[in-house]
C-alpha cells in the first residue's frame, strides 16, 4: 500500500507566525514506519522525497507515484535507502540487494521498478537527478568516517557519510548518519545553515521514553520541534539543523541541492543566536 503527500515550501519570514502544531504540520514528518505500507512525504524544497517501506516478511513494490509527474518513480531521480530495521531484501532491475541494517542502497535514476522484502525497516531519501550512476550497496564499512566534538561538550560523536563524493558517486543526494559516543546527547554546535542545499533529518535509537528536541529556524528566530523515535524533520536551506537529547539517539541526515560539497556551510557564531 502506497501513501503520499505534499509539503510546500514556506519562506523564513511566514514561518515565524506559525504555531507549534502549524510548524509541525509543515516541518515534521510522524508516522512514518507501518507494516506493509510504503509512506512518501514530496517536499518543494529542492524537490526531495523521504518515506520508508516495511514489507513486514512480505514484498513491497516502489514504482509509479502521481507526485512526481512520470511514468516511473525513478524515471528523472536518484534514490538511497538506509535500512534501520533487521536484514531485508531490495530488488532493482531484477537483481536482488541484502541490506543489512545501517547499510545503504543507492539506486540510480533510470533503475525502474524497487521492491522491498523481509525484515528491514526502509528509510527512503530520492532526489532529481541529471545522469545516471550505477545501484551501489554501500557498508559501514566502505563509509567515509569524520569523528567530532567532545565529551566536555556532550556531542562527541562519529560522522558515517554513505551517499559522498569520496564514498559512492551521486547527482545531488548527499546522505549518512551519525553516532553519538556514550554520555553524548548533542550535535552540531556551533550552528550552520547551508542556503544551496535544504536538509532532512531522522532521529532513531530514541528511547520510548526519550525525546529529542530539534532546533530549526533562522539563526535571528530559532524555534524547535520534539521528536520522538523515527520521526524525521524537514530543513529548510534558511534554517539552522540541530538536536539535543534526553538520551543517546542516532540521526540519519540527507542533503540535495546546487552541489555535492559536505562542507558547503555558513557557520553562525554563538553569539549571533537568538
Amino acid at each position: 500500500m502506497l501513501h503520499a503527500q505534499t509539503r510546500y515550501a514556506i519562506d523564513p519570514a511566514s514561518a515565524k507566525g506559525l504555531d507549534t502544531q502549524q510548524l509541525r504540520d509543515h516541518f515534521h514528518v510522524g508516522g512514518l514506519f507501518a507494516d506493509g505500507e510504503i509512506k512518501l512525504v514530496y517536499s518543494h524544497y529542492d524537490r526531495l522525497i523521504l518515506g520508508s517501506a516495511v514489507p513486514a516478511g512480505g514484498t513491497l513494490t516502489l514504482d509509479h507515484v502521481p507526485e512526481t509527474g512520470t511514468k516511473t518513480f525513478l524515471e528523472r531521480r536518484e534514490m538511497g535507502i538506509l535500512n534501520i530495521g533487521d536484514t531485508g531484501t531490495i530488488s532493482v532491475d531484477g537483481t536482488d540487494h541484502t541490506v543489512a541494517n545501517g547499510e545503504v542502497l543507492y539506486v540510480g535514476m533510470g533503475a525502474g521498478a524497487v521492491t522491498f522484502a523481509g525484515a528491514g525497516r526502509f528509510y527512503i531519501l530520492s532526489a532529481p537527478a541529471h545522469a545516471t550512476y550505477p545501484t551501489t550497496l554501500i557498508q559501514e564499512k566502505d563509509a567515509k568516517r569524520v569523528e567530532l566534538g567532545s565529551k566536555e561538550t556532550a556531542n562527541e560523536r562519529v560522522i558515517i557519510q554513505l551517499l559522498h563524493p569520496d564514498v559512492c558517486k551521486s547527482c545531488q543526494l548527499l546522505m549518512g548518519y551519525t553516532q553519538f559516543a556514550e554520555g553524548s546527547v548533542w550535535n552540531t554546535m556551533p550552528a550552520h545553515v547551508h542556503d544551496r542545499r535544504m536538509e532532512a533529518y531522522l532521529y532513531f535509537d530514541v528511547g520510548a521514553d526519550q525525546r529529542v528536541f530539534h532546533f530549526m529556524g533562522e539563526p535571528s528566530e530559532t524555534r524547535h520541534i520534539v521528536m520522538a523515535n523515527e520521526e524525521a524533520v524537514i530543513s529548510p536551506p534558511w534554517s539552522i539543523h540541530s538536536g539535543a537529547g534526553t538520551g543517546a539517539y542516532t540521526f540519519c541526515w540527507a542533503m540535495a541541492g546546487d552541489n555535492v560539497d559536505f562542507t558547503d556551510m555558513d557557520f553562525v557564531d554563538m553569539g549571533d543566536l537568538r
